[in-house]
C-alpha cells in the first residue's frame, strides 16, 4: 500500500483536505496516493510536515510500524 494513502486513511484525512493544505490540485495528490505519480522532495516534506511524521516514514516500508 502506498504510505501517504495508509497516513490519509489510518489519521481519518481527507485526500481533498490534503490538497487544500498543500496547494494542490485533488487530482494531484490522488496520482501520488495510487502511485501514478511521486511528489518532488520538498512536497514530500510539507506533505510529512502536514501530517505530523517523518518524511522518512513516507519512503520505508516497515513491519508492524506505528503511524
Amino acid at each position: 500500500m502506498n504510505r501517504i494513502k495508509e497516513v490519509l486513511e489510518h489519521k481519518g484525512i481527507k485526500q481533498k483536505w490534503l490538497a487544500e493544505q498543500l496547494g494542490k490540485s485533488y487530482n494531484m495528490i490522488n496520482s501520488y496516493v495510487q502511485n501514478r505519480r511521486q511528489p518532488s522532495l520538498e512536497d514530500l516534506y510539507k506533505i510529512a510536515e502536514i501530517l505530523d511524521i517523518e518524511a522518512k516514514d513516507l519512503l520505508v516500508e516497515r513491519m508492524h510500524r506505528k503511524i
